[in-house]
């Protein structure tokens, strides 16, 4: 196999990972869409309690049936202003990669939407903003009737180094 065949064998290789099911929901009026074999499961919001030194985004830990869980607020990750929470803003809890092992790690949305089937032929590659913006974290753009959903690489949200300070906070 020369060595073009091998790279637009990875190539496909990649997009078909992007096919599958994804939960949608909404930060900011935007459409997001994680995974649904990363969810574990979703919940109401609970008392969090904060973990002092954490990064701002970091709310902090929750129990969730006698497991202490990080819990992350997705807005202000991303920048977005913070909001009063709702009856509509939820936990998402989800398993991501950890530096040593897979964590739980709760991420708190504006709302869920619903799950999707996604096929590779509606996905496209971010676009390219021109400037070194770091983009990792986005598998692909969805695109569905009556929009664009922003589709994450959940593993990838979080900079290894805040993984680990997740995985000291938990």
């Amino acid at each position: 196999m020369d060595e073009a065949t091998e790279i637009i064998d990875q190539a496909v290789q990649v997009m078909s990972d992007r096919e599958g099911k994804y939960l949608t929901f909404t930060l900011a009026a935007e459409e997001y869409g994680v995974g649904i074999l990363k969810i574990k499961e979703i919940i109401g919001m609970l008392p969090v309690t904060t973990v002092p030194q954490t990064p701002e985004f970091v709310k902090g830990v929750i129990n969730l049936r006698g497991k202490v869980i990080p819990v992350v607020d997705l807005r202000i990750r991303f920048g977005m202003d913070a909001m009063e929470y709702t009856e509509r803003t939820c936990i998402i809890v989800i398993e991501i990669e950890g530096t040593v092992n897979t964590i739980l790690m709760g991420v708190v949305v504006d709302s869920v939407s619903e799950v999707l089937n996604v096929k590779n032929e509606e996905i496209e590659d971010p676009p390219s903003f021109g400037t070194k913006l770091d983009l990792d974290y986005i598998l692909g753009m969805a695109k569905m009737e009556g929009g664009v959903k922003i589709l994450l690489d959940i593993d990838k949200v979080l900079r290894e180094e805040e993984i680990a300070e997740l995985e000291m906070a938990a």
